[in-house]
């Protein structure tokens, strides 16, 4: 005689072969408007599977990596020995685990374009740029010209940074390629807009301490930029690439980019 568990075994067996066979023999056109949608099987669903919006919004988005930029400074130049009398490329070079990116994106918001695989992606946020100096370099005013220039500090400075923060606007094509997983698979790629609300060098010496400068550093006011990011799964990966050097100035060619981990629902 058979037990309870082993009839309730049976009975799921059962049923479970019931729902493939009738999901074997629809088409997509029996199962449209359905949830989940065909040809996804029974055996398949679970929590990870949603329903998509036509529009859905992602609050309060953040970004953690790295920036860097591309240097292609002719330092042999006059115009750039006008902005960094006596420099040369090592002035410039960045502790790379400690030149950081972090963005905050108030919302971000998915518009569905055909059939939630190809979405309109688009945001606003701030972008904090810190590029972390390895040279004593400072950024000052020439008292005859007020222009900016840089000069190399006989000072050691066990904190040098370069700060610039951006009101940014993103637009991208998104490609869902998983519609129906919350945490599923796609790229998105497009441009945005960044405006320049704030530039300062912040520097530690054991001489003068904490000390920030407070100025634009001729740096250029607007940041065009590529962006990408793609989701694999759980894990979203985004990077960025200005047009344009990062300096108003004809001296420094220094194009900035940026790439990490975005933490979001989508």
């Amino acid at each position: 005689m058979q037990s309870r568990k082993q009839r309730h075994h049976q009975k799921w067996e059962q049923m479970h072969r019931e729902e493939m066979e009738k999901w074997r023999n629809m088409d997509s056109s029996e199962w449209h408007g359905k949830y989940p949608p065909w040809p996804m099987p029974p055996h398949h669903w679970g929590n990870n599977h949603v329903k998509p919006a036509n529009l859905s919004t992602n609050w309060m988005i953040v970004d953690l990596g790295f920036t860097n930029y591309n240097d292609k400074t002719n330092y042999a130049s006059s115009t750039a020995q006008a902005f960094a009398p006596g420099g040369n490329s090592n002035w410039f070079n960045l502790k790379n685990n400690k030149s950081v990116d972090v963005n905050i994106w108030l919302f971000m918001q998915r518009l569905n374009m055909v059939k939630h695989v190809v979405n309109l992606k688009y945001g606003l946020g701030i972008e904090l740029n810190n590029y972390r100096y390895q040279a004593n370099i400072t950024y000052t005013t020439n008292q005859s010209s007020q222009a900016t220039v840089v000069v190399h500090d006989s000072i050691s400075y066990s904190k040098n940074k370069l700060a610039a923060d951006y009101v940014t606007v993103p637009l991208m094509i998104n490609f869902n390629f998983t519609p129906n997983l919350r945490e599923g698979f796609g790229i998105s790629v497009g441009i945005s807009a960044g405006y320049l609300y704030s530039s300062r060098q912040k520097t530690v010496s054991g001489i003068y301490g904490k000390h920030k400068t407070f100025d634009d550093f001729d740096l250029n006011p607007w940041k065009l930029s590529w962006i990408a990011e793609a989701q694999l799964g759980p894990v979203i990966l985004y990077g960025s690439l200005a047009t344009k050097s990062m300096f108003n100035n004809q001296g420094l060619d220094q194009t900035p980019y940026t790439f990490g981990i975005r933490l979001s629902k989508w």
